[in-house]
């Protein structure tokens, strides 16, 4: 097995995602797909014409991100015909499975440049609009397996686990100062691109979602998301949503809501490319590599609960690399709802100092395709800065998946 070099990785800023309000609303899904593709271009010098395949991550594929958007954004971009495009759905590990798959293919000798990442615009593309609900209404499906929004799993989560609402609000308002901290110093720059319309005028440089100046205050005035919607009861069903979860996991008495807009990830437009390349064409071509991909893996754990696997995910990926926790210098938990990074790094016996140290998506948001590989850009940035060695990024997955990666630099 040979492998797979990181050569680049960029990222738009993520913008609001609130048709007319964000800033990116106006930006086609495919154009915004397009900008980093061509960013990659201009910044490593490769030939489009090289590039075997290009693998997106995208989640809601309907409307104007539908017809396989990977291939229409490397023509919107103007690159060659002969390169071509595949769109896949991991749900929020859309992204980061992009990367990886780019990288089994150049590990595996079957290719040697691809570029991967993925785009969200939430603001044109809302979640639900291709309107597959939560188990593609399958009756039988939902008979098996009872299947709740995300938002309650989280809640289950932080039952299961004892988290308070204090528990869940400190761990977000630290991701704000952290945040906060990161863009101050810049510490994004190295992979921010700006984004512009077609006539070439900027419309974000900057991450827009962020909220300087949170309180712990603040955070505790906020009402609950996910308490009505817990009461719920689906056409068709007699029990609720709270009911579905508690009737899966009986020890719990009743579902105890924490998790509302302030601790849970924003919903934002954006769009990354990570470009990937063999040993062999990088020194051909005079690319510079930043790091290798050291292992993947996914894992999935029970759909109810949904949000835990990537405990088993990370395991998995660590024994592939034949390392252990001690052996990472810099983890990227991806903060879909609080309880999940606060989980993890319980399970894991993971230093919260190493932990999204620029803060996560309840700051930044979760443009749900793209965020993997902007966590793939996030990580390597910060392990240049510090001048440390191995970074691991890991995702909750919709479904009760997880997935992972770890890199090493170069």
């Amino acid at each position: 097995m040979g492998e797979a070099w990181i050569i680049d990785a960029v990222r738009t800023p993520r913008g609001r995602g609130k048709r007319e309000v964000g800033a990116l609303s106006s930006v086609h899904p495919q154009e915004l797909f397009a900008q980093p593709l061509n960013a990659l271009r201009d910044r490593t010098g490769l030939d489009p014409a090289d590039v075997e395949d290009v693998i997106a991550g995208c989640v809601t594929q309907a409307g104007e991100q539908g017809g396989c958007i990977a291939r229409m954004a490397v023509l919107a971009a103007g690159w060659p015909s002969e390169a071509t495009g595949v769109t896949l759905n991991r749900f929020c590990g859309s992204g980061q499975q992009a990367t990886n798959f780019a990288a089994m293919g150049v590990a595996s000798g079957m290719q040697d440049l691809v570029v991967a990442g993925g785009m969200e615009s939430m603001s044109r593309n809302p979640m639900g609009s291709d309107k597959s609900g939560l188990d593609g209404h399958n009756r039988h499906l939902r008979e098996l397996h009872p299947l709740v929004p995300q938002g309650i799993s989280a809640d289950l989560i932080a039952t299961l686990e004892g988290f308070e609402r204090e528990d869940v609000d400190r761990f977000a308002l630290s991701s704000q100062e952290r945040c906060a901290v990161a863009q101050k110093e810049g510490r994004f720059n190295g992979s921010l691109i700006p984004v512009t319309d077609l006539e070439g005028r900027v419309l974000l440089e900057v991450d827009e979602q962020p909220r300087a100046g949170t309180t712990l205050e603040g955070l505790g005035s906020l009402p609950l998301s996910f308490e009505e919607m817990g009461k719920y009861v689906q056409k068709g069903d007699t029990l609720s949503f709270d009911e579905k979860a508690r009737k899966v996991y009986p020890q719990v008495a009743e579902v105890r809501h924490v998790h509302h807009a302030g601790n849970s990830s924003g919903i934002v437009d954006g769009a990354a490319a990570v470009l990937l390349a063999s040993p062999e064409y990088a020194r051909a071509h005079g690319l510079r590599p930043r790091a290798r991909v050291r292992a993947i893996a996914t894992a999935g754990d029970e759909p109810v609960i949904m949000l835990t696997a990537p405990v088993p995910a990370t395991q998995r990926c660590l024994k592939k690399a034949g390392m252990t926790i001690a052996d990472i210098d810099l983890f990227e938990i991806n903060e879909a709802f609080a309880a999940i990074p606060l989980k993890v790094m319980r399970d894991l016996e993971i230093d919260p100092e190493k932990v999204n140290v620029n803060g996560g998506a309840i700051a930044l948001g979760h443009p749900l395709g793209a965020t993997g590989a902007m966590l793939i850009g996030t990580v390597l940035d910060e392990l240049e800065r510090q001048d440390k060695t191995t970074g691991l990024v890991t995702m909750c997955i919709g479904g009760g998946m997880g997935i992972t990666t770890i890199l090493e630099r170069i």
